[in-house]
């Protein structure tokens, strides 16, 4: 599906024959590829996030994007690209200062909205939008600073685009949702404990500090990560880990894999529909996400504050 229509047989001729240098093998290889592959992994990387945050928080609305940490992480990224030539950093440094804002952001959510997972719904919404607030502000006063060229790249990375992607950022990206799902399976069971409250979960012997902070730490390296790639893709977090607990229910065990599966699914479903609701021309997937996830939002919005529940049953 795209601009050139590529049938299957063309796809497997230019993925798996070395000597295939035509046009169509350029198109496979060095655009649809690396966008299908990374597409997959962000996606991946902002449900499994979401699915965290969430569970930590105890509140269906924790998403990266909402709660300014997907924005913490872009500023991040956007300021050291604007000032990381100046003190001798590479492309390589983005990923870091991606994970420093979004991890920054999530502790500074804390700091204002409440403390531990025990903040309400009002107060966590408000703080995320000032962050996000705050955010947009400083990227757009960094990228009018730069050239016409370089803002214009910085304004539509902004919105959520892959077009730009690259196939050597794969493998760095894949190894920090591996970190980041790996931290996430192996605290499914205290993740299900602590659906019955701290208390309750230390008293059963989880260690809910410990593990809130490895969490959160792991939550933000992968927003971080997928935002360095992708910029501002907002609601994947929010829609997908919501979906399947529906249909799977609160079981950890089971719903931190398949939000990954399913963030990457869909990311790669909206990022199509990106490249050919238009014909020729593009939209940002971020657009796309934020046509499907506004609506979800706001009907968990309106159900208002409500509570997990123990494993094995469903959110009330």
């Amino acid at each position: 599906m795209g601009p050139s229509p590529i049938g299957p047989g063309e796809v497997w001729r230019a993925l798996f024959a070395p000597e295939a240098l035509d046009p169509v093998a350029d198109i496979v290889r060095g655009i649809r590829l690396p966008r299908i592959l990374l597409a997959a992994l962000v996606g991946a990387s902002l449900a499994c996030a979401g699915v965290i945050f969430q569970a930590l928080l105890r509140n269906p609305l924790a998403d990266p994007f909402i709660l300014g940490v997907s924005g913490g992480a872009a500023l991040g990224a956007i300021a050291m690209l604007s000032f990381g030539g100046a003190l001798g950093l590479g492309y390589a440094a983005v990923p870091p200062a991606a994970f420093a804002g979004g991890l920054l952001s999530l502790f500074m959510l804390f700091l204002v909205a409440g403390q531990g997972s025990r903040v309400s719904p009002t107060s966590l919404l408000l703080t995320g939008v000032v962050f996000n607030a705050f955010a947009s502000a400083a990227i757009v006063f960094l990228a009018s600073m730069s050239g016409m060229l370089e803002g214009s790249r910085i304004f539509v990375w902004l919105i959520g685009n892959l077009s730009a992607a690259r196939l050597d950022a794969a493998p760095w990206l894949a190894v920090f949702l591996g970190v980041g799902l790996s931290c996430a399976m192996l605290s499914a069971r205290g993740l299900n404990v602590l659906a019955l409250g701290e208390e309750t979960a230390e008293q059963l012997g989880v260690s809910t500090e410990v593990q809130r902070r490895v969490l959160l730490v792991a939550g933000s390296l992968m927003v971080g990560a997928a935002v360095s790639i992708s910029g501002l893709i907002g609601f994947v977090g929010l829609i997908i880990p919501h979906a399947l607990r529906l249909v799977l229910g609160p079981d950890h065990r089971l719903l931190v894999p398949a939000s990954a599966l399913g963030g990457a699914a869909f990311l790669v479903v909206c990022d199509t529909l990106a490249r050919t609701l238009l014909g020729g021309r593009e939209l940002p997937v971020g657009a796309i996400t934020a046509l499907l996830g506004g609506p979800v939002f706001l009907v968990l919005l309106r159900r208002g504050q409500r509570h997990w529940s123990a494993p094995g049953g469903a959110l009330r």
